[in-house]
């Protein structure tokens, strides 16, 4: 698990949105739509806006990631809506099946405010991220891109990790090393089901 360090949730808050986000990949899945919770249901921790992502994996293979970088709407309400899109909108990916719902594993991961990262060349970037830590967003003119700190765990090299970012937000991989992109960073809180109690 990854953690902020501030602002992260109890356990029972994270048991809570992993049950939601499956009722959502299950129901989405079978074409039907809700959950729809009432948010005075729940406690002011689960009521705030908050950004996130919601990743299914599928026998250890990414199966859809979907999510915001800013926070919108009330994090039970962000979480459900990302569980949904992971499941049927990652235009990488066919809709999940129903059949396949019971194969899929959910990790969310909520994120902090993205900050503005300051540095004066490639060599600089590279010694200021913080692998295994930050996430990042790339921006250069019209194109973005982001990697959850979570990406680091299989490109563990910052200036692979900045190639391979470059190329999701259509650009030339080696683009961060020549055209200066402006770069923010942020953290994360992320968890996923670990057994099957947890569905």
């Amino acid at each position: 698990m990854t953690e902020l360090t501030n602002a992260s949730l109890a356990a029972e808050h994270c048991s809570t949105l992993l049950r939601l986000a499956r009722q959502a990949v299950e129901q989405a899945a079978a074409g039907r739509a809700g959950p729809s919770p009432r948010l005075e249901d729940f406690p002011e921790a689960l009521r705030a806006p908050r950004a996130t992502f919601v990743t299914l994996t599928c026998h250890g293979g990414l199966r859809g990631c979907i999510g915001a970088l800013q926070a919108s709407i009330p994090l039970v309400e962000d979480v459900i809506e990302h569980a949904r899109s992971a499941a049927t909108e990652d235009f990488r990916f066919p809709p999940v099946r129903p059949e396949e719902a019971p194969e899929i594993e959910i990790e969310i991961s909520i994120l902090s405010e993205p900050a503005p990262l300051v540095y004066r060349d490639a060599e600089d970037l590279m010694a200021r991220l913080r692998p295994g830590i930050d996430g990042v967003i790339l921006v250069s003119g019209l194109h973005r891109a982001t990697f959850l700190p979570q990406v680091w765990e299989k490109v563990p090299h910052a200036s692979h990790f900045l190639d391979l970012l470059c190329e999701k937000a259509g650009l030339p991989p080696r683009a961060w090393h020549t055209a200066h992109p402006d770069i923010l960073t942020y953290q994360v809180q992320s968890f996923h089901e670990t057994a099957a109690a947890d569905r």
